[in-house]
Formats: structure tokens, C-alpha cells, sequence
């Protein structure tokens, strides 16, 4: 009898998402087991059990996946579940936290292709604005941004302080030069706007952090603007949830809409939870290795 594929999920928070467990389940897992209010200390112990009981063979057919709202906690248990590996009892792991990896990677590589297609520019260089950037999504499509070359700004509601902080945790734990931004009240948001040549709105559900009168405040430097809210009302006025690439009124910009964003997202974690569960080699998966598979995407 073949042994089952077994996909075990590991999280901080007091349940697993059933996003990722459905998400899961649809690449071939057979046995799918949450384990919530796992931490960093806890994670090494959990994976060599894992690991140890089904033999080289089983091994290949065992998975680790790490979800949770933290994703500098998630990527700190990526790494001590691949420290607590021992050879050949190696499994395939990987990283998602809330999304947010698949999220970040898929709205950056949607980005990229607009800018190419639409103004024939690349991010290497250009200003990027993370509006709600204290948030997982914004915190990893900053260090995504900042990794392809662009000059990173996060931006919070709470003010520069905040901003900051986050901008010193991103940079200490991923070796970017993220910079914060106020985004406290409406002349903050208009002034970090004015140099911005991408702005990512990556805030609450139902927030928006952009009206049409900020837009038409920003002058003629802005070239894409995308969103991740998919609940009413838009995160940035006039860039509906459906746009990809659509010109955005009153600026040289193009839109790019949270379900664009979102079906990018779910072909990336769909195929890297495939690509774990089919791996010949143990592989171990994070957010570069989804912005690399979203590029792939958007380029086919």
C-alpha cells in the first residue's frame, strides 16, 4: 500500500485557515492536520516527529506548512523547522502566512508587468509607496520591492513612529533599506504621494487610503497604482476590484484591482503547494520563491 501524502499545518493562532486547508486539499494532500498556537520553540520538536516515524520514503511524501498573521514569527519557524531537519529525514516546507507571501508576490509581479507594458519601465529605481505597509502584505511586498530595486517607503495611519518601527524590524530581519512614511491625515498621504512612481494600497478590508482628490493631488509622476481590497469601498479610488492595467482618471496611471491581484495569488500557492507535494528533492518555499513563480505567471 503507497503511503498518504501528509500535509501537517502549523500555526501561532488559535485555529488554521481554511483558505489554506481547502487550498491544500486541492493539490493532492490526503491528510491534512492543523496545529495551532505553535511557536519558534515549538516548531523544532513538532518536525523531527514529523519527520522521524514514516522512514526516506514516507519522507517524500510528508509536507510542512506555516500560516499564521506574523510573518516575521512565520519566517522565523521556516527557518528552525529547516534547521531541525536531519538527513536524509528531510521534508518539504513551506511558508504563507494569512496569505500574505502569495498576496505580496502576486500584487508585485502584476505590478511589474504593467510598469513594462504600460510605460516600459522597470522597478529597478523607481519610488514605491506601501500604503498600510504596517500590515503583512505591505511589510512583504516592501522587502519584494526593495530586493528588485526599488526605493521602499511604508507608510502608517498611526504616523511616522510607527512607520519607522516597522521600516527598522523589515530592515533588521531582512537585511533591506526600507524607509517610513507618515500616512497620519490627509496631508501626510499627499505628500508621500508626490514622489511616488508606484503606489501599492495593501490596508484593512473596506479602508481606503487614496480619494480621488489625493490622485489628482499626486502631479504626473505616478505610473501604477494597485490594490488589494476587494471590499467596498476600493482601497484607491478608481481602481476597481476587476482592473488590470486599466488607466486610472486624472493620472498617467494604470489600475491594477484586488481580484487581478487575487487570481495571480491563488494560481501561485495552488502550484507551490504542488510543487512541494510532487518534489523529487525536499524543497523549501517562501516568498521569493512565490514573487518568482507570480513573475513566471504574468509572463506566460
Amino acid at each position: 500500500m503507497e503511503r498518504p501524502y501528509i500535509l501537517h499545518m502549523l500555526t501561532p493562532g488559535p485555529w488554521m485557515s481554511p483558505f489554506d486547508v481547502n487550498m491544500a486539499a486541492d493539490a493532492g494532500y490526503q491528510v491534512i492536520v492543523p496545529y495551532c498556537g505553535v511557536d519558534v520553540a515549538a516548531t523544532p520538536n513538532l518536525t523531527q516527529d514529523a519527520i522521524f516515524s514514516r522512514g526516506p520514503k514516507g519522507v517524500a511524501r510528508t509536507g510542512l506548512f506555516i500560516g499564521g498573521r506574523d510573518v516575521m514569527q512565520a519566517v522565523d519557524m521556516l527557518d528552525a523547522a529547516r534547521k531541525a531537519m536531519v538527513p536524509p529525514f528531510v521534508v518539504s516546507v513551506m511558508a504563507d502566512p494569512s496569505g500574505a507571501f502569495t498576496t505580496a508576490a502576486a500584487m508585485l509581479a502584476c505590478v511589474r508587468e504593467q510598469l513594462k507594458k504600460a510605460h516600459g519601465a522597470d522597478l529597478a529605481g523607481r519610488q514605491v509607496l506601501v500604503l498600510g505597509g504596517t500590515g503583512p502584505v505591505g511589510r512583504i511586498v516592501a522587502v519584494l520591492a526593495a530586493r528588485a530595486g526599488a526605493q521602499v517607503r511604508v507608510a502608517s495611519h498611526k504616523g511616522q513612529k510607527a512607520a519607522d518601527e516597522t521600516a527598522k524590524a523589515v530592515n533588521g530581519r531582512f537585511g533591506t533599506q526600507v524607509l517610513g512614511a507618515s500616512s497620519a491625515d490627509q496631508a501626510a498621504v499627499r505628500e508621500a504621494l508626490q514622489s511616488a512612481d508606484v503606489v501599492l494600497a495593501t490596508a484593512a478590508a473596506g479602508v481606503q487610503v487614496l480619494s480621488a482628490e489625493d490622485l489628482a493631488a499626486a502631479g504626473g509622476k505616478l505610473l501604477v497604482a494597485a490594490d488589494v481590497n476587494a471590499v467596498p469601498p476600493e482601497g484607491i479610488a478608481g481602481v476597481g476590484v476587476m482592473d488590470d492595467g486599466k488607466p486610472l482618471a486624472g493620472t498617467r496611471a494604470v489600475g491594477i484591482g484586488a481580484l487581478a491581484v487575487g487570481n495571480v495569488k491563488y494560481q501561485v500557492q495552488h502550484r507551490l503547494l504542488l510543487r512541494m507535494r510532487e518534489a523529487e528533492k525536499p524543497v523549501t518555499l517562501s516568498f521569493d520563491d512565490a514573487f518568482a513563480l507570480a513573475c513566471e505567471l504574468r509572463a506566460g
